[in-house]
């Protein structure tokens, strides 16, 4: 049976890319992303340590999800970042997937390669019917 932490995972990994939102200033900020696994009961999600959002998510790490898979529910996910150190693998995963949209990391053990998990998160997922399933995470 697939936890709703892999189901999460799953819709992620479907699409392209997905928008997270973080938020500096009371300014809303939204961007594109596109890795997301599951590991060890947690979605981890990976940036670099020189980005805007890693700095807005260090300051005040709530942030908020949206994706949307055509011809399904869309799904939200709120929750609170944590900056860890995730395997080996999930580091090496996320190093390939980042080194394949052209960011410019030197290896997997590259310090500038950063990973969170959601805490004390929630999700939703709707559909244009009003019907909508949610879950703690």
């Amino acid at each position: 049976m697939t936890t709703p932490h892999e189901r999460i995972v799953q819709y992620l990994t479907q699409v392209p890319a997905w928008y997270l939102a973080t938020c500096a200033d009371d300014q809303p900020h939204v961007r594109p992303f596109s890795f997301a696994a599951f590991e060890d009961g947690r979605i981890w999600f990976s940036t670099s340590n020189d980005k805007d959002v890693y700095f807005e998510l260090s300051a005040n790490p709530k942030f908020e999800l949206s994706a949307w898979n055509p011809g399904n529910p869309w799904i939200v996910v709120s929750g609170q970042a944590v900056f860890d150190e995730p395997s080996a693998e999930l580091r090496q995963a996320g190093f390939e997937h980042m080194l394949g949209l052209g960011e410019a990391h030197d290896s997997a053990n590259d310090g500038r390669l950063v990973f969170f998990y959601i805490s004390t998160g929630y999700a939703r997922i709707c559909d244009i019917t009003g019907e909508e399933e949610s879950f703690d995470l």
